[in-house]
């Protein structure tokens, strides 16, 4: 059977499934190959510019896909959401910022307007901006996020949208990685899932092939929230926020050690930038979540989501057996 909730309902998809959209790894091609399969895909706009932008979209062709922006970065360029607007995507998710400056010209745009929140207070935020679906993002998220468990967050935040804004759906991320993981997820309150990890394990994924060789080889243990990838950057991220990456030498040497890394950054930048762009997963850092340690292949995204939903409806209906 089908899985049927209020989030395929309103978007008008087979699956309760969202792609997560994952900075340079969620491009044109896994949006569409997401949306294809019965979910919606999110482009990332990470750092992109308007260039990149065009380009994933361009890659997405005629299929209905969305956007995610991060909300700090888009403030500093706000041009590009109306770029992006005039792709006329299906929804905007804005995530790690304040989303009411930039919610009016999403609404006016007609795109559905997605809020991914770590806390209680980003929530409320959502609501005032009139969000049409919240993610409540555990930190067992892969890439940017908080501390919350996902476990505890998703009912929290179901309460209170059950309380002040029944009519906004939710949707919760972070360690989703299977069927095990969307059934939790519905039992919880939601009303679908955001994944990001177990799709940025796809062969559509503009992932480098080495990263993707040590996702397969890892667990969950061997993730580690820092800001060492940041600093190296030089992205100003704001201070509540933190990165889940893979362990490796990159990590051992500077997590912990931040304020050499600063100090040392002109000549540790290029080297970072580098070894990303060669696929060396030791000396730059692969972007994974927790859920990392129940991926055993990469596939294409639509069996990552037929596999997911067949699981998670097995399990519903054991469950409901059971009663």
């Amino acid at each position: 059977m089908p899985i049927t909730t209020r989030l395929t309902e309103k978007l008008g998809i087979a699956h309760p499934i969202i792609l997560a959209p994952m900075g340079v790894a969620a491009g044109g091609k896994l949006a569409a190959a997401v949306t294809n399969a019965g979910g919606l895909g999110l482009i990332g706009v990470g750092y992109g510019g308007q260039d990149w932008i065009e380009q994933q979209f361009g890659a997405a062709g005629n299929v209905g896909v969305g956007v995610g922006f991060i909300t700090w970065r888009l403030a500093e360029s706000p041009q590009l959401l109306d770029v992006a607007l005039s792709y006329k995507p299906s929804a905007v998710c804005l995530s790690f910022g304040d989303p009411r400056p930039f919610a009016p010209a999403i609404q006016e745009a007609g795109a559905r307007l997605i809020c991914q929140v770590q806390n209680l207070s980003d929530a409320r935020l959502a609501v005032e901006a009139k969000a049409e679906i919240i993610v409540a993002q555990g930190g067992e998220a892969g890439g940017h996020g908080e501390s919350r468990a996902t476990l505890t967050l998703v009912p929290e935040i179901a309460d209170l949208l059950g309380e002040t804004a029944p009519e906004t759906l939710l949707c919760a991320a972070g360690g989703i990685a299977d069927g095990r993981g969307l059934a939790a997820a519905l039992m919880l309150g939601a009303d679908g899932v955001l994944v990001g990890t177990r799709l940025w394990a796809s062969r559509e994924a503009n992932v480098h092939p080495n990263m993707h060789n040590a996702a397969l080889i890892a667990d969950g243990d061997a993730t580690i929230r820092t800001k060492v990838m940041d600093i190296v950057r030089q992205y100003d991220w704001p201070g509540r926020y933190t990165v889940r990456v893979l362990r490796n030498k990159f990590i051992e040497r500077w997590h912990g050690n931040e304020e050499a890394l600063t100090q040392s950054v002109e000549a540790e930048q290029p080297k970072w930038h580098r070894a990303w762009a060669e696929g060396d997963v030791e000396g730059s850092n692969t972007v994974v979540g927790e859920g990392v340690g129940l991926i055993r292949s990469i596939e294409a995204a639509a069996t990552i989501i037929e596999q997911m939903v067949v699981d998670a409806e097995k399990r519903i209906r054991e469950g409901a057996a059971m009663s």
